[in-house]
């Protein structure tokens, strides 16, 4: 029988013949933490008694989410983690480099690999065909340990693209799409598979995009085939190397096949308070918005502001909107002032923050005040996440959320460009 993806990496890595609905324990390829789940990840691993880690050069350490530190309490968190990396021989990524789901891709994950972290948003790397998922502090903790985890491997739901994006129309709108289809819960424990030869033409930046946003359907994990899109971008990364082609089995079995038409897509947001509550662009013309976010780890790339620039080049923010963006790492930041898009964006009103997380999660940068509404290109809207649960957050693709800052109500890009 053929396998799927998700099948043959597990297979691959635990040396079973490893089917949907199997236990395997798997060898991972990579570890990490993050400043939020991170300390508490330190702590598992002490009280386990592990003594050192089983690779410690394929195990990082990101300070992302709060940078710089708006707390004091925050500042021993991030020390606490500092003297982690040091004394175990981790990677250590420190204020300033980038959102750790970004740092990843662009130097750490490969196709096939099982990698684990104590962030959701570990999806993001299944992009590059790797088998990547969050899990809990203390079973990454474990894994940091002994280099391996056990898995229950997922049924598999297939996702076959076809066409091409349509103008303005974008991989953010795609997965808002199908999260709305699917539901928020429709793929818990699943793996999301995509294929069809509509991700053909995707970029990785876009595979990253929707890869990132398939936990917010409940999947295990979203992965693409590593092909030949994949392997140009190792190498413009130096790392041509670790280009691995993966690919499911012509035979392999789903559990259902889902068929989206990239050529019929049209913009869309997600409104509050839930990621699968998702409305045309052009229904919500007119919804007034007090702040607009371009970043994260779903939409903070080199590209996303190249759109947010093209959109923006040469015109003014709406007065009363504020308008945020947030580089993804210190590599986007720099070719986006090299490009001068960062120039574009500022003019037209921008306030630019240091490379992280910022406001996506609420800790500082950017939280709401009562009863405003923020449309952010982030992966989540639940109640209070941005810091005040008397808010509201919509999600959105750069080209939406550009509009949106020019005309200070959601706007379709079509509209406007």
């Amino acid at each position: 029988m053929g396998k799927t993806l998700s099948e043959k990496i597990l297979s691959a890595k635990s040396g079973n013949n490893a089917g949907a609905g199997d236990i395997v324990i798997a060898s991972v390829d990579l570890s990490f933490v993050q400043d939020t789940t991170g300390p508490l990840t330190v702590i598992q691993f002490r009280e386990s008694n592990l003594k050192k880690l089983a690779s410690p050069e394929r195990t990082a350490v990101f300070i992302d989410h709060a940078v710089p530190s708006p707390t004091r309490a925050l500042s021993n968190d991030h020390l606490v983690l500092r003297q982690f990396a040091d004394e175990t021989g981790a990677i250590m990524s420190d204020v300033g480099e980038g959102v750790c789901h970004q740092l990843v891709a662009e130097s750490l994950a490969r196709p096939g690999d099982v990698i684990v972290a104590s962030d959701s948003h570990t999806v993001t790397a299944g992009g590059l065909g790797a088998f990547a998922t969050g899990m809990g502090s203390s079973d990454v903790a474990v894994a940091m340990g002994l280099g391996k985890t056990w898995f229950r491997v997922p049924e598999s739901i297939q996702i076959t693209v076809a066409g091409q994006f349509q103008r303005w129309v974008s991989a953010k709108d795609l997965i808002l799409h199908l999260i709305g289809r699917l539901g928020a819960d429709g793929a818990t424990y699943k793996a999301l598979e995509f294929g069809g030869d509509g991700i053909k033409e995707m970029t990785m930046s876009q595979r990253f995009t929707v890869a990132n946003m398939a936990v917010e359907a409940g999947a295990k994990v979203g992965i693409f085939p590593s092909d030949e899109v994949t392997k140009a971008y190792l190498v413009d990364q130096g790392r041509g190397t670790d280009y691995q082609p993966v690919a499911p089995d012509a035979e392999a079995v789903y559990e259902q096949t889902i068929q989206i038409d990239l050529d019929t897509l049209e913009p869309i947001v997600a409104r509050p308070h839930t990621v699968d509550n998702v409305a045309l662009v052009r229904e919500l013309k007119g919804t007034k918005i007090q702040q607009v976010l371009i970043g994260t780890c779903t939409n903070g790339r080199l590209d996303d502001l190249e759109i947010a620039a093209g959109i923006l080049k040469s015109k003014k923010c709406h007065a009363g909107t504020r308008f945020i963006i947030a580089p993804a790492s210190r590599q986007i930041y720099l070719d986006s002032l090299e490009k001068g898009y960062f120039r574009t964006l500022v003019e037209a009103g921008a306030t630019i923050l240091p490379p992280g997380c910022g406001p996506c999660l609420g800790l500082h940068q950017g939280a709401l005040g009562d009863g405003e509404a923020c449309l952010s290109t982030s992966n989540r809207n639940f109640k209070g996440r941005m810091g005040n649960p008397k808010a509201f957050v919509y999600l959105g693709s750069p080209a939406t959320a550009a509009a949106t800052a020019l005309t200070g109500e959601i706007t379709d890009p079509r509209e406007v460009v």
